[in-house]
C-alpha cells in the first residue's frame, strides 16, 4: 500500500494556499465529495463561489496534471461544456507547502438522470463533440487503458491486504482468476485509442437549466486517459438487456451527429465493467492508510462485502458469456 498523506492539510493551510494566489475567502470551507483528492467550496470577497482542489500527494506528476488542464482548455475551445481550472497569471497549477492545487469557479446543477432519455441524447451529442475534438492526439504523460495489465496489478494489490476472511479466500481468488480469464478472452483490442474523460458516470455530470434551456456539464477530469471511445459511454447503461439497448441506441445516434463510432467497441463493454469492478477493490485497498477511507468505506472490511463481491464476480462472468449488445439499422 502507498502512504498518501493529507494529515498536514488543515484549514489554516488551505486558506493560506488560496490567498497565496490572490483569492480571499470570506466564508468557511465546505468539503465536497471527493476521496482521491481534497476539494472544498467557498465564497470569496469578490462575491464569487469557487472550488479549490488539492491533489493527492504522490498520485500525479506535474506533467500529468498539466496535461489534464491542457485537455480541458482544448475541449473548451471546441465548445465542450465542462468545469476547467481557472488561470491566474497564466498558470492553472499552484503549490503551497508541498501541496499542489488548482481552483475552479463553482458550477451548480442537478444530478444527471440515467433513466431520462432526453438527457442521454444530450449527453451523446456532448460525448460525440468531445471525442471529435480529442481524437487527433494522445496523452503523453497519462495512462492508456490496458485491461490485462490492470487486472493483474489490481489482483496483486488485493492479495496483499488482509480484509478477505479466510473462509472466503479460496472462492474469492478462484472466481477472480476466472473473471480475469473470461475478460481477456472477450477483450477486443481492435479499436482506435483516443483521449477520454475516463470516468464518465452520472456523478461527474451536472444537468443545468438556465434561460429556458437545459444542458449538461462535465466535471472531474482527474482520470482522463487514452483508450477506446466506449469507455466514456458504457457507464451510462443500466437495467436489463432491452433497457441497455434502448439507452445505447439513444446515445450512439446522438453521438454520431458529431463523430463516427466504431460499433465493434460494444464488445468491450463487459470487459471494461470487469476492469472497473476489480480496480475499485484495489483502489480502496491501496488507499486504506488514508483515514478518510476507513471512515467512509467501513463496509470494505466486513465479511458481507466480500461475500457480495463473490456474487458480483459470478454475475459479471455470466454477463461476459452473453452475446454482445448490438444495434441494428
Amino acid at each position: 500500500m502507498s502512504n498518501f498523506d493529507f494529515s498536514n492539510l488543515g484549514p489554516d493551510l488551505i486558506l493560506d494556499a488560496i490567498e497565496s494566489v490572490g483569492i480571499y475567502p470570506e466564508s468557511g470551507l465546505l468539503p465536497l465529495n471527493s476521496y482521491e483528492n481534497r476539494v472544498y467550496q467557498f465564497k470569496a470577497d469578490d462575491s464569487q463561489r469557487y472550488v479549490v482542489k488539492f491533489y493527492r500527494p504522490e498520485r500525479w506528476s506535474d506533467d500529468t496534471i498539466l496535461e489534464e488542464h491542457t485537455f480541458c482548455d482544448e475541449l473548451l475551445a471546441h465548445d465542450v461544456p465542462l468545469a476547467a481550472p481557472i488561470k491566474i497569471d497564466g498558470k492553472t497549477l499552484f503549490e503551497f507547502n508541498d501541496f499542489r492545487f488548482c481552483i475552479f469557479k463553482s458550477v451548480g446543477g442537478r444530478m444527471f438522470e440515467l433513466d431520462n432519455l432526453d438527457q442521454l441524447e444530450w449527453l451523446g451529442r456532448l460525448l460525440g463533440k468531445l471525442h471529435k475534438a480529442s481524437s487527433n492526439s494522445l496523452f503523453q504523460s497519462r495512462d492508456t487503458i490496458n485491461i490485462e495489465q490492470e487486472l493483474k496489478a489490481s489482483t496483486e494489490v488485493i492479495k496483499q491486504v488482509n480484509f478477505i476472511p479466510p473462509y472466503l479466500q479460496n472462492t474469492f481468488f478462484s472466481d477472480l482468476a476466472l473473471l480475469t480469464e473470461r475478460t481477456l478472452e472477450h477483450n477486443n483490442t481492435n479499436y482506435r485509442t483516443i483521449k477520454l474523460h475516463g470516468d464518465c458516470h452520472a456523478g461527474n455530470i451536472l444537468w443545468q437549466s438556465h434561460d429556458a434551456k437545459s444542458d449538461a456539464i462535465l466535471v472531474d477530469f482527474d482520470d482522463c486517459l487514452n483508450g477506446p471511445a466506449i469507455q466514456d459511454i458504457w457507464m451510462m447503461l443500466n437495467g436489463d438487456r432491452q433497457e441497455k439497448l434502448m439507452q445505447l441506441d439513444v446515445l450512439i445516434n446522438a453521438y454520431e451527429e458529431f463523430h463516427d463510432f466504431n460499433h465493434a467497441e460494444f464488445s468491450l463493454i463487459e470487459p471494461l465493467r470487469a476492469r472497473r469492478m476489480v480496480n475499485y477493490m484495489a483502489w480502496i485497498s491501496n488507499r486504506w492508510s488514508d483515514p478518510a477511507f476507513p471512515r467512509n468505506f467501513s463496509w470494505f472490511a466486513t465479511d458481507k462485502y466480500w461475500e457480495q463481491q463473490i456474487l458480483a464476480m459470478k454475475e459479471q462472468i455470466a454477463a461476459l458469456n452473453e452475446a454482445t449488445l448490438k444495434l441494428f439499422p
